[in-house]
């Protein structure tokens, strides 16, 4: 587990500790905003990541949650070097990576893989099930021919669906089914960090269920290090070890999951928490009744 800060603002350098697998120190990425018709000239700024610090130990789950446009998606991004940082330092078991080029990251992308938040888009509509989760094991001259089949299927059945769909085209398939593959694909290079992009936010309540409990299965059978996003602090605590709590691009709260969850100290985190929908009516009502006397 890693060194918790609870109640740290985002300037604030988190000490990574040992067994720290990502390190993040003070990351920044701000996109320009610019105006004129023949002379491009920026105006303003917009910070969607302001300098940001947290750690990830190898075999956590940091859960990073806040609501939509607080800079969540953009930082992992950042981290993945899938957007360049504006500036700041992003570690991968010790090396800085932040800045490399594009033949530089490419053997790092195999210890690196992110699922994406929307089944539907993040497939390739032209291709099959096969060549999605195939292609970078081609790329990466890892398998091919009849050992590549072998393994696609292997991953199709370790995630839950039949080697038979390695023929079948994404349309074929349902929501879950297709983040499924998505997850699949993820997998296929053995990565040791999995940024999961809000994996779960567009699927219904039950598949939902179905996916969190896929991922920690994935991560015990596996050894996986998770930093899952989401925006949903209910889902987040469920499979997080640490939460770090992020609001207009900065991160205001970090601590373990049930600390952070039932003793929070940032106004913005209690906010997220009394937003979580309760099934019981009665409780339900005592929290409406609790925001009218203090409002």
């Amino acid at each position: 587990m890693g060194s918790d800060v609870s109640g740290a603002t985002s300037t604030e350098a988190t000490t990574a500790p040992s067994g720290a697998l990502l390190e993040v120190t003070d990351l920044v990425k701000h996109f320009p905003i610019k105006s004129g018709l023949l002379f491009d000239r920026e105006v303003d700024q917009v910070r969607a990541v302001d300098g940001i610090s947290f750690s990830v130990d190898k075999g956590e789950t940091l859960g990073l949650v806040g609501e939509s446009g607080s800079g969540k998606s953009t930082a992992c991004r950042a981290v993945l070097q899938l957007l360049k940082p504006t500036s700041g330092s992003v570690k991968f078991e010790g090396q800085e990576i932040a800045g490399l080029g594009r033949r530089e990251l490419r053997p790092l992308r195999r210890e690196m893989q992110m699922i994406f938040q929307d089944p539907y888009a993040s497939l390739n509509p032209r291709k099959r099930v096969g060549q999605i989760v195939g292609d970078q094991l081609k790329i990466q001259k890892v398998a091919s021919g009849g050992e590549l089949r072998k393994r696609v299927e292997g991953l199709l059945d370790r995630v839950g669906l039949s080697p038979e769909h390695y023929n079948r085209f994404p349309h074929e398939f349902s929501g879950g089914q297709r983040q499924r593959i998505g997850i699949a694909r993820a997998l296929a290079l053995e990565p040791k960090l999995v940024i999961c992009d809000e994996p779960v936010s567009a699927l219904d309540v039950s598949i939902q269920a179905q996916i969190v409990n896929l991922l920690d299965d994935l991560q015990d059978e596996l050894r996986l290090t998770y930093v899952f996003v989401a925006h949903d602090i209910g889902v987040v605590r469920h499979i997080s070890d640490r939460i770090a709590v992020m609001n207009q691009g900065k991160i205001v709260e970090t601590g373990p999951a049930d600390q952070v969850c039932e003793h929070p100290r940032d106004a913005y985190t209690k906010k997220l928490l009394a937003a979580v929908p309760i099934a019981d009516p009665r409780e339900s009502a005592a929290r409406r009744a609790e925001r009218t006397a203090a409002g």
